[in-house]
């Protein structure tokens, strides 16, 4: 997501970042560069005009020109604008009143709303240690009840039956009922996508609405429909009491207008963003964040959390006490690495979140496709368990049968085992030098030639 509003502001950043002397006219210049750069990302104009000359009023007075770093300066006045557009801060979910907290999402077809319902249940009952119960008021779609089954199983929360010959009102207030004696914490609601324009399916999940009173009614939205998609957001909020709005598919979205735009137009928050297909595909959407990723300094913050909740501690933990120890780091430890690194969205899902990305050509980012994690997995998959323990026995025929076993090249083997010996080095220097042994390590790799794993 942003990859192209990135690319078109990092060198525009890049310039200003070492002005030791700013004028009215760099400024306006450089301004001219950003609203160019926010219309091509698809952000609607009243958002650009609006962002233009909020920067423009603070960065020609005294907080940048004065400034003993004007260049940096109007970074941070660019950033503090793009957070305060975006929201400004993250914005919770509104579940302090009585158990069930109800909550109600509506959107159009084919927007993600039921595939959002599974990750937010996810998400509810992993983070929040929620009690979850799921139900599906699409009376116009059989297969969506079944989906919604399904993912309910997949996530592990309760599923409320319902059919396609009930109406709408009937079975979420069953579904309350059964909440409520099943001391559920909350119940999330799918509804059928619908139109704005479409006057009867408004009306229904406006009774639906009044009906059940719900704690909280998200707007689920398509971010790749761009504009599109905070001017829907608008005609369903003058329709019904929206409290937030959920983002889809923004890993599709390489422009990202979408998410400078709905919160402007529509004064409701952006709640939650949704990236890939995976249940556990779901952020909370941090405005200052976004800004900082925008601007090609990256989201280390996320990246932090994100290894904090998908690492798997004990495998860490015995990894660390056999380093310790002296053990050489073997091939089925570098096997536990790379999957727990593919749990987190591989390379490519962590790249995005790192400072300075914009500045690496397309020709080098592009090499990175999402297939070099489960490439090298399968390389150490083809392994005997004792060749897994004592890589030295990797000769030529041996390497030859094991990249036949993987359906790849005896080049792609030896790619795997240079990159094993970097990281075994990189352990033992650990292991001997502690912390100051491991910066000796790392620089070593960062030195190291051959390039992105895998082309």
């Amino acid at each position: 997501m942003f990859e192209s509003l990135t690319q078109r502001l990092s060198g525009t950043i890049e310039r200003l970042r070492g002005r030791g002397r700013l004028t009215e006219e760099n400024i306006r210049e450089s301004l001219r560069e950003v609203r160019i750069a926010l219309l091509e990302a698809d952000v609607a104009l009243p958002v650009v005009q609006a962002l233009i000359e909020r920067i423009k009023v603070r960065a020609v007075g005294q907080e940048v020109l004065k400034s003993l770093t004007p260049g940096q300066a109007l970074i941070k006045v660019v950033r503090d604008e793009m957070t305060a557009v975006m929201g400004s801060q993250a914005s919770d979910l509104n579940l302090n009143v009585p158990a069930p907290a109800v909550i109600l999402m509506a959107g159009l077809q084919g927007a993600g709303k039921t595939t959002t319902v599974g990750k937010l249940a996810k998400h509810l009952k992993e983070k929040r240690k929620k009690k979850v119960m799921v139900v599906s008021a699409d009376v116009y779609r059989p297969a969506a009840i079944e989906q919604l089954k399904t993912l309910a199983q997949q996530v592990d929360v309760i599923f409320f039956p319902s059919s396609a010959d009930q109406k709408p009102e009937a079975i979420v207030r069953a579904a309350i009922d059964d909440a409520k004696k099943s001391f559920v914490d909350v119940l999330l609601v799918d509804t059928a996508g619908r139109t704005s324009i479409d006057d009867a399916m408004m009306a229904e999940i406006k009774a639906l609405h009044s009906a059940v009173n719900p704690a909280e009614t998200l707007f689920v939205v398509d971010s790749m429909t761009g504009q599109d998609a905070a001017v829907t957001a608008k005609h369903f909020g003058e329709a019904l009491p929206l409290t937030g709005v959920v983002l889809t598919k923004t890993d599709g979205d390489a422009r990202g207008g979408a998410a400078l735009s709905v919160r402007y137009i529509t004064q409701r928050p952006i709640k939650f963003i949704g990236v890939g297909e995976k249940p556990d595909g779901l952020d909370v959407f941090h405005p200052d964040r976004i800004a900082s990723r925008i601007l090609d300094m990256g989201d280390v913050l996320s990246l932090v959390e994100q290894v904090e909740s998908q690492v798997d501690k004990d495998k860490a933990q015995k990894l660390a006490e056999k380093v310790a120890k002296g053990k050489k780091f073997d091939l089925n430890d570098m096997k536990d690495q790379l999957e727990q690194m593919q749990n987190m969205g591989g390379i490519h899902g962590l790249m995005d979140k790192l400072p300075g990305m914009g500045q690496i050509p397309d020709s080098v980012k592009n090499q990175v496709t999402g297939k070099e994690v489960p490439r090298m997995v399968a390389i150490i998959n083809s392994m005997t368990k004792k060749e897994r323990r004592n890589p030295g026995l990797l000769n030529g025929s041996r390497r030859a049968r094991i990249a036949k076993g993987a359906g790849l090249t005896p080049a792609d083997v030896n790619k795997l085992m240079k990159q094993y010996q970097q990281m075994e080095k990189m352990m033992s220097k650990l292991a001997g030098g502690g912390m100051k042994g491991l910066m000796r390590g790392m620089k070593g790799m960062m030195g190291a030639r051959g390039g992105m794993p895998f082309r």
